[in-house]
């Protein structure tokens, strides 16, 4: 469903540059809506399945909302990456200003935030009931060499870009914005590896050639995946009626 809807939505945008019809713009907005209630459905399922399902034992109501916020934030953190890279190699030179930087500095750092009050709100709720099948999922995590983990993982999602985003000129400046993303990403990937690695692993983190392995694979895919569609198409909507709009935003 994920992939029917994105390649739907990507033929309309095409379409649009094409024909410059304004409907077309209509029906993205239309199939965007339905799609936003598809996804978060589907992917608080997801993550009860893909991951929750590692511990039977354990359940967690907000655990789908939370690995939505990682999600999210995640997801602008790699929009950063692309839009600063694409800004630097040309493509999006003419397009992208410190304007449209620091729009996405304040995203990053709201949703960080976000990802922060949910992790507290479900480690507390927790903590308080001290229900051993609950408790089970964070004393695990919390012993010998797990524990530096846990808290590398507050710091990288949340204390990092919180304290390097306050500044205004962090959001504006491009190669600082990356880095702070690249943080952020290195946040979420360690935040899954803690939500997968203990349940069937030893006392000790593990981190070996199969996990090498598929981080290489999925960045590789994904570059593969994005340079050809980036070649096949202008990375910017030409035909979108808000395109003379946005080129001239202020915050």
């Amino acid at each position: 469903m994920w992939l029917l809807f994105t390649k739907t939505i990507l033929k309309t945008s095409r379409l649009q540059d094409d024909t410059r019809d304004p409907a077309a713009t209509t029906k993205n907005a239309r199939l965007s809506v339905i799609f936003l209630l598809v996804f978060g459905v589907t992917f608080w399922l997801a993550s009860f399945d893909w991951m929750m399902s590692l511990e039977p034992h354990w359940s967690s109501t907000i655990f789908g909302i939370y690995n939505f916020a990682g999600m999210f934030s995640s997801g602008l953190a790699v929009i950063i990456l692309l839009v600063v890279w694409l800004r630097g190699a040309g493509p999006l030179r003419d397009f992208v200003t410190d304007e449209h930087l620091h729009d996405l500095g304040k995203l990053l750092f709201g949703f960080s935030t976000f990802w922060m009050y949910i992790w507290f709100s479900q480690y507390m709720l927790i903590w308080y009931a001290n229900i051993p099948e609950e408790t089970v999922h964070y004393v695990k995590r919390q012993q010998q060499f797990w524990m530096p983990l846990f808290i590398l993982n507050m710091i990288l999602n949340w204390v990092v870009p919180f304290v390097a985003l306050l500044p205004k000129r962090t959001k504006r400046t491009g190669n600082l914005l990356a880095k702070v993303a690249a943080v952020v990403l290195l946040g979420r990937w360690l935040d899954l590896y803690l939500m997968v690695q203990p349940a069937p692993g030893g006392p000790n983190p593990q981190f070996g050639l199969w996990e090498a392995a598929a981080m290489a694979g999925t960045f590789a895919l994904f570059l593969l995946v994005f340079v050809r569609a980036v070649r096949s198409a202008p990375p910017v909507p030409l035909g979108d009626l808000r395109l003379t709009e946005s080129l001239q935003y202020h915050n």
